[in-house]
């Protein structure tokens, strides 16, 4: 009898706190700095090395250059697609990558469907994913702190 009462114990006193549930999608769950999120890829700082598509541990990273047309010994970049569906967002391809060329992001609420195709993301979105870190890329249009517009 007293394990009983000694269990509505611990109910009643939960029962009275304050909930933290959230309702996720109008409200968003603030993500841990060092969260491991959908990458983001920045065409500009890539050199084509393939160290991130070599360390990728279930080969879902497809990379591709082509010759620089000024300077044949530089490569200037293709493509580069993740197939998200055996991403296991591990960090070792932004942990390898000479030029952090790539970065995981905040970002987590684009990794289910119901279909398999939209998880397939190819260069154009992974350099438009604006929000990484704890903060997001700014706007050309936005001013400096201390500059007047």
């Amino acid at each position: 009898m007293f394990k009983l009462l000694k269990g509505f114990g611990v109910t009643l006193k939960y029962f009275t706190k304050e909930k933290i549930t959230i309702q996720y999608p109008e409200q968003k769950q603030v993500m841990p700095e060092r969260f491991r999120g959908i990458q983001r890829f920045f065409p500009d700082l890539c050199i084509v090395c393939n160290m991130c598509v070599t360390a990728c541990p279930t080969d879902v990273i497809t990379l591709t250059g082509k010759p620089h047309p000024d300077n044949p010994k530089k490569k200037v970049i293709d493509t580069y697609n993740i197939d998200f569906q055996g991403c296991i967002l591990c960090d070792f391809c932004t942990e390898v990558c000479p030029t952090q060329a790539i970065v995981m992001t905040a970002k987590y609420d684009n990794l289910s469907d119901y279909e398999r195709d939209p998880l397939y993301k190819d260069i154009d979105w992974l350099s438009g994913n604006e929000v990484y870190g704890n903060y997001t890329v700014k706007k050309a249009e936005e001013p400096e702190r201390g500059e007047e517009k």
